[in-house]
């Protein structure tokens, strides 16, 4: 498929999934008149790397963990040369986002307590 399919389904533009491609986050075949080409699986792969994007991990951390997304892996998940620094660093990446986690759950619970308050007087 074009760009444009796997940008339209997925919520993302064009120029989002020509990034995510140049960062080496989804590949794409050339076609013979070097429009690029992508699989069926490349709109799994873009829709997981904007909900990474969004919870606030970088491009280098998401091309680290993605190849751990699927299952089984397809990408050959590297743990020769891994310095302790990266492992430091997702550490704090995964401590950030467990606690993200608990603000976003405290404040769901919060409107659901407010909203279920609401409909209960509405009655």
């Amino acid at each position: 498929m074009r760009i444009g399919e796997p940008a339209a389904r997925t919520g993302a533009t064009p120029r989002q999934v020509r990034f995510y491609e140049a960062k080496g986050l989804i590949t794409s075949t050339r076609e013979p008149n070097n429009y690029r080409d992508y699989s069926e699986t490349t709109l799994g792969r873009v829709q997981q790397i904007r909900e990474l994007l969004g919870a606030g991990l970088s491009t280098e951390v998401i091309r680290a963990i993605l190849p751990c997304m699927e299952s089984p892996p397809r990408d050959p998940i590297v743990f020769d040369g891994v310095l302790p620094e990266t492992v430091t660093a997702l550490e704090a990446e995964r401590d950030r986002l467990t606690e993200r986690i608990d603000i976003l759950t405290r404040n769901r619970d919060a409107v659901a307590a407010y909203l279920g308050e609401l409909q209960q007087r509405a009655r």
